[in-house]
C-alpha cells in the first residue's frame, strides 16, 4: 500500500493525510495512553454459604488520570492470577476522587476459583503509567504494576489480605513533613509489617506478558530510573516534627515507614511535582507454637502530588493509646487546629468503620479548629493480640475560590481488645478434691476459646492491671488443666493424689483465644478453699548401709489428721511404694499397714551402691463407716540422697582435689541448715566430719576436698538436715550412700602401624591384582599407659577402640581386657581410618581418649600398555591393574596427531576407564563408533581417597589390540 502511494502522483493535501496517517500508525493506542497514577489489590477467601476454599473475591481500586480518552473509553484491565491464566475486567464503579478534580478513582470487583492450594502472586499490569511522575524515569513507557499474594491452604482456613483503608493519593508541600498511613487492617487477626518498595513494572507490554513464556506471568521488576522521592537531586531537607522519627533540622531529607504502624513519613519534600511511592504490607499467621508464617502480601503504588503553598498544615490530636475488654464502648474526641485558620476537614479510616462511627461535632467546628467523636461497641470477635488501628486525617481547606494546597496532618490510635475474665468462679471441697465451677464464659460462643485453669498453695494477694491478660508466674499460680470454652466445670484431684490437709488451694481462670488473631482474657477473681486437718507426709530417707546387694533404706513419715471434729472411716491405714531414679514411673509396693502408729518402715537387699531410690505413700481411708470404698491420699515423694564424686583432672600433682555433689528430690526444705560431710580416715573404717557446706539449691550442693593426695582413693557420704513445713518437723537427718572415689584411669598414648606407601609404589608391578572394592585392609593400633592426668590410675579392667565414621565423630567400634595393649582393625575397605583408646576401670570410671592415630591410603596407581576390546570379557577395558581407593577418575584419550578421541568419567568403584569407544561417554563405556586399532596417549586426572584427597595426573600410552 505504502509504495503504490509512493508511485502515484499527488498533491499537497493527500501528503497531509499521508503523514497523519504514518503517525497514528507509530503512536502509542490512544486507548492505553499514560494514565495510571495509583493503586492497590485486596483479597478474601470464599465466604458464601457454599463455600468454596478455592473461590477467592478481589477488589482492585485504580486512580487515573481523569478527561483522557484513556479512561472514557472504560477498556477493560488485565488481572494476572499466578497460576498461568488471566482475566479482563471492567470497572464497578468510578467517581471523581475528593480533592483531586483530575483523577479518577475506578473500583473493579471480580473472582477466581484456584485449581489447587498454594501460593499464588495475583497482580495487574496496566500501560501505562502516569507521564507526569518525576522520580521514574520516562514513566510514560513503563507499565504500572500492583499486586497481592494469597496462600490457600486447608490448614490455614479462613485468608482474607489485608484491607488498605485509607486512599492511595495524598497531596505534600514543599518544605513540609509529609504524612500517609494506609490505615491498613486484617479481618483475621494477621500481624502486619510494612516496608518500602520500589515501584515495579511488568516485563514488558501486556501483550508481551500475553503472548510469550511463560504466558500470562508478568514477572515484575523494578522501573527504570526508579528513586525514593528523598533522593537528593529533589532537594529537601528535614523541618521540625514531633517524631518519629526525630528530625536532624537541616540534615538532607527522609523517607521512611514505621515496620509496626505503616505510618509513612517523607520530611520534607524539596520540589513540586506527583512522585509514585510504594509499600509492601506483608500479612503474618502465628503458628499455634509461636511461630510466624507469611501467608500474604498487599503491593500498593500510590501517588504523591507535592505542591509549593505558604499554607501550614493542620496539626491532629488524638487520645492515647488504649486498651478495652470486649463488650465496652469505646469513646474517643478527637480534635484538630490550624495556624492559618483554614477550616478542616476530619476523617476516620480503620477495618472496625462500620460498626464504629466517627462524627464530627459542629458545635466545636469553626476556623482553625474542628473536633470529632469517634465510638465503637466492642465485641469478643475484636479480641486479638495486636491492637486495632484507627487513622484519623485532618485535611484543611478555604471557602474561597482561587489557588489553594490542601495539607493534612494524621495520627493513629491504637485500641487493643481483651476478652473479659470469667465470672463467679467458686471453689468447693469435694471429698478429698476439689470442684470448680463458673458462669457461662461470655464469648464461649467462639467454638475455640480455651479457659486455662491456674492453682496455687495459699492466697496469691495480686490484682491484675486494668488490661492485664493471663496469669503471670510471678504470681505463683501453675497452670493446671485447659479446658474448652463452653465447659462450667472442672474437678481437681491433684493428679488423683487428693488435696494435702492442712492447706489452703486458690484457684483462678483465664481465657485463650485461638489464632491468627489471638488474645486472651483478664483473669477471673481469685477464689480459695481450705482443708483443715493434716496429712501423712514423708520425712526420711536415709541409707544406713552401702551395698550392692546388702543395701538399707530408713523410710519414716507422719502420722495423719482428720479435719476438726472427724475421724478415718476404717479401715484406714498405709501403702509404701519404691521405685528406682532410673525408671520413676514404676513403682513396686513395698509395705502396707492398717496400724496409723506404725509410721517406720525398713527397705533391706538393696543396691545402694548404685542407685537412687524414689519412695510415695499412699493414706488410705474408707469412703464411709466399714465401707468398701477408699479414698486415697498420695504424699509427695521423696528420694535418698545420693552422692557423686569425681577427681579434678584439670589440677596439677601438687594441687589434686575432688569434687563431691549430692542430689535429691523431697518435700522438706534441706537448705536452711548446712550439709555436712563424713570421710574415712586413711587405713581405718572410721568416718569422721570433714566440713560442712550450704546446699546450692533446693535439689542437691556441692563440696570440693582440697585436702587430698593424688593416686590415692577416699570414701565419704554426706548427711543432710531438713525441715517440714506441713507438718512442722526439724531435725530431719537423712544419710547418702557411701562413695569411694577413685583417681581416673590414666589416659592411654596410641599409635597405629602405618603403611609404607614408597616401599608399596617400588614395587607395584609385583603387587598382583589390587583394586578398589577387591581388597581388604587391615590396621594395627598399639598403646601404651600414660602419665597423664597427674595422680591418675594406673589399673585397667578394659580398653575402649574407637574409630572415626563418616561425620567426623569417634565412636566404640569394640573393647579389650585391660591387659592388652594391641588390636587388629581387619576387613576394611579402605585403611585410611583414624583411632582413638579409651581406659575403664573396674568401677567405669573412664580415662580421657587418647590422641587420635591415623593410618591412611597410599595413592598407588598402575595403567596397563595395551587392552582388547573385543568383547570377549578379558581385558576389554582400559582399566589400572593396581588401584587404591579413589574418589573420582577423568580419562582424555587422544589419538597420534593430538586429536581427542574420548573423554569420561570412570566410577570410583569399578574403575573401566575407557571401553575404546569415541567421543564422550560416562563410566568409560560410549556406545558411538569404536577407534581403530593402533597406539593413543591417554591423561588420566585421579583423586585419590586418603586423609589428604590427593591428586595426581598419569599420563602414557596404551595400545588397543582387538
Amino acid at each position: 500500500m505504502l509504495s503504490s502511494l509512493l508511485r502515484r502522483p499527488t498533491g499537497p493535501g493527500l501528503w497531509l493525510w499521508f503523514v497523519v496517517g504514518c503517525f497514528l500508525l507509530l503512536a502509542p493506542d490512544s486507548a492505553w495512553a499514560t494514565h495510571i497514577q495509583a493503586g492497590d489489590i485486596q483479597a478474601k477467601s470464599d465466604t458464601t454459604a457454599a463455600r468454596n476454599p478455592r473461590r477467592v473475591f478481589f477488589k482492585m481500586i485504580l486512580y487515573m488520570e481523569a478527561g483522557i480518552p484513556a479512561t472514557t473509553a472504560n477498556n477493560p484491565e488485565t488481572i494476572y492470577f499466578g497460576d498461568g491464566t488471566r482475566l479482563e475486567v471492567t470497572r464497578t464503579s468510578e467517581r471523581l476522587f475528593p480533592g483531586f478534580v483530575s483523577i479518577l478513582q475506578r473500583t473493579f470487583l471480580f473472582e477466581h476459583t484456584f485449581n489447587a492450594p498454594g501460593t499464588y502472586d495475583v497482580s495487574h499490569a496496566g500501560e501505562n503509567r502516569f507521564s507526569s511522575v518525576v522520580n521514574i524515569t520516562n514513566p510514560a513507557s513503563q507499565t504500572f504494576f500492583i499486586s497481592t499474594r494469597i496462600t490457600i491452604d486447608p490448614l490455614l482456613g479462613l485468608n482474607r489480605s489485608a484491607v488498605l483503608n485509607a486512599p492511595a493519593v495524598d497531596l505534600a508541600a514543599v518544605g513540609q513533613v509529609f504524612l500517609h498511613n494506609p490505615a491498613a487492617s486484617d479481618a483475621d487477626g494477621d500481624s502486619l509489617a510494612f516496608r518500602l518498595e520500589f515501584s515495579q513494572q511488568a516485563r514488558g507490554p501486556v501483550s508481551v506478558v500475553n503472548s510469550t513464556a511463560p504466558i500470562n506471568t508478568p514477572l515484575p521488576r523494578p522501573t527504570d530510573g526508579y528513586v525514593y522521592p528523598n533522593n537528593p537531586r529533589f532537594g529537601g531537607v528535614q523541618v521540625p516534627y514531633s517524631g518519629p522519627p526525630t528530625p536532624t533540622l537541616n540534615a538532607p531529607a527522609t523517607y521512611t515507614i514505621d515496620a509496626r504502624t505503616g505510618q509513612l513519613v517523607w520530611n520534607s519534600p524539596g520540589r513540586e511535582g506527583d512522585y509514585n511511592a510504594a509499600f509492601i504490607v506483608e500479612e503474618w499467621r502465628r503458628n499455634p507454637d509461636g511461630s510466624r508464617k507469611q501467608v500474604g502480601y498487599v503491593l500498593r503504588d500510590m501517588l504523591i502530588r507535592v505542591k509549593g503553598t505558604t499554607n501550614r498544615r493542620p496539626t491532629v490530636f488524638v487520645p492515647q493509646d488504649t486498651c478495652v475488654v470486649a463488650g465496652d464502648l469505646v469513646v474517643g474526641k478527637v480534635s484538630a487546629t490550624d495556624l492559618d485558620d483554614n477550616f478542616i476537614r476530619l476523617q476516620a479510616f480503620g477495618g472496625m468503620l462500620p460498626p464504629a462511627t466517627f462524627r464530627k461535632i459542629r458545635s466545636s467546628n469553626r476556623p482553625g479548629s474542628a473536633r470529632g467523636e469517634f465510638r465503637w461497641r466492642t465485641t469478643c470477635a475484636d479480641v486479638g493480640s495486636e491492637p486495632k488501628l484507627v487513622l484519623f486525617k485532618a485535611e484543611d481547606s478555604v471557602s474561597t475560590s482561587g489557588p489553594f494546597v490542601q495539607l493534612i496532618d494524621e495520627r493513629a490510635w491504637r485500641i487493643t481488645v481483651v476478652g473479659p475474665p470469667p465470672r463467679n468462679v467458686v471453689a468447693q471441697r469435694n471429698g478429698n478434691n476439689v470442684i470448680l465451677t463458673w458462669n457461662q464464659y461470655a464469648c464461649q460462643l467462639n467454638p475455640n476459646v480455651q479457659l486455662h485453669i491456674y492453682r496455687k498453695e495459699g492466697p496469691s494477694n495480686w490484682s491484675p492491671g486494668a488490661c492485664e491478660t493471663g496469669i503471670p508466674a510471678s504470681t505463683g499460680f501453675v497452670r493446671i488443666a485447659t479446658v474448652r470454652g463452653d465447659l462450667q466445670s472442672y474437678l481437681d484431684t491433684r493428679n488423683g493424689q487428693g488435696m494435702e490437709r492442712g492447706k489452703t488451694y486458690c484457684y483462678r481462670i483465664y481465657a485463650e483465644f485461638p489464632r491468627p488473631a489471638g488474645g486472651a482474657s483478664i483473669a477471673s477473681a481469685e477464689t480459695c478453699v481450705n482443708f483443715d486437718g493434716r496429712p501423712a507426709a514423708l520425712r526420711n530417707v536415709t541409707v544406713d548401709a552401702t551395698s550392692a546387694t546388702a543395701g538399707q533404706i530408713t523410710v519414716r513419715w507422719t502420722r495423719p489428721v482428720p479435719p476438726t471434729g472427724a475421724t478415718f472411716n476404717t479401715p484406714s491405714g498405709y501403702a509404701l511404694y519404691r521405685a528406682t531414679q532410673a525408671a520413676a514411673t514404676v513403682f513396686t509396693r513395698v509395705d502396707s499397714t492398717t496400724n496409723l502408729n506404725d509410721t517406720v518402715f525398713v527397705d533391706r537387699n538393696l543396691n545402694t551402691a548404685t542407685n537412687r531410690y524414689l519412695y510415695r505413700l499412699v493414706f488410705f481411708n474408707a469412703t464411709t463407716p466399714q465401707g468398701s470404698t477408699y479414698s486415697r491420699e498420695i504424699a509427695t515423694p521423696a528420694t535418698s540422697v545420693r552422692l557423686i564424686g569425681t577427681f579434678d583432672t584439670t589440677r596439677t600433682l601438687t594441687q589434686p582435689r575432688i569434687i563431691l555433689r549430692w542430689t535429691y528430690n523431697v518435700p522438706w526444705n534441706n537448705s536452711l541448715r548446712p550439709v555436712t560431710i563424713y570421710r574415712q580416715t586413711q587405713g581405718s573404717s572410721t568416718f569422721t566430719v570433714l566440713a560442712t557446706a550450704p546446699t546450692d539449691s533446693a535439689s542437691g550442693g556441692t563440696y570440693t576436698d582440697t585436702d587430698v593426695v593424688a593416686g590415692r582413693t577416699y570414701c565419704y557420704y554426706v548427711s543432710t538436715d531438713g525441715r517440714l513445713a506441713l507438718p512442722r518437723r526439724t531435725n530431719l537427718i537423712n544419710l547418702s550412700q557411701q562413695l569411694c572415689v577413685t583417681p581416673v584411669p590414666c589416659t592411654p598414648v596410641l599409635r597405629v602401624q602405618v603403611t609404607n606407601c614408597d616401599s608399596l609404589n617400588a614395587n607395584l608391578f609385583n603387587l598382583g591384582k589390587v583394586l578398589p572394592g577387591t581388597t581388604r585392609y587391615t590396621n594395627t593400633l598399639r598403646w601404651q599407659p600414660g602419665n597423664q592426668p597427674n595422680g591418675c590410675n594406673a589399673t585397667v579392667a578394659y580398653y575402649r577402640i574407637l574409630r572415626q565414621n563418616a561425620e567426623g565423630r569417634f565412636v566404640a567400634i569394640d573393647s579389650v581386657s585391660g591387659s592388652i595393649t594391641t588390636y587388629e582393625d581387619r576387613n576394611l575397605e579402605t585403611s585410611a581410618q583414624c583411632y582413638r583408646v579409651q581406659a575403664v576401670d573396674a568401677g567405669g570410671q573412664r580415662s580421657g581418649l587418647s590422641n587420635a592415630a591415623c593410618n591412611d591410603n597410599c595413592p598407588l596407581f598402575l595403567l596397563p600398555n595395551i587392552f582388547t576390546p573385543n568383547d570377549d570379557r578379558v581385558n576389554d577395558y582400559f582399566t589400572p591393574k593396581v588401584a587404591s581407593q579413589v574418589l573420582s577418575a577423568k580419562v582424555q584419550v587422544f589419538n597420534r596427531w593430538g586429536a581427542k578421541v574420548y573423554e569420561g568419567r570412570a566410577n570410583p568403584t569399578t574403575l573401566l576407564l575407557w571401553d575404546g569407544g569415541g567421543a564422550k561417554g560416562n563410566e568409560g563405556i560410549d556406545k558411538g563408533a569404536r577407534v581403530a586399532d593402533g597406539m593413543y596417549y591417554y591423561l588420566v586426572d585421579v583423586e585419590f581417597a586418603d586423609l589428604n584427597k590427593t591428586k595426581k595426573t598419569f599420563k602414557g600410552w596404551v595400545e588397543v589390540n582387538r
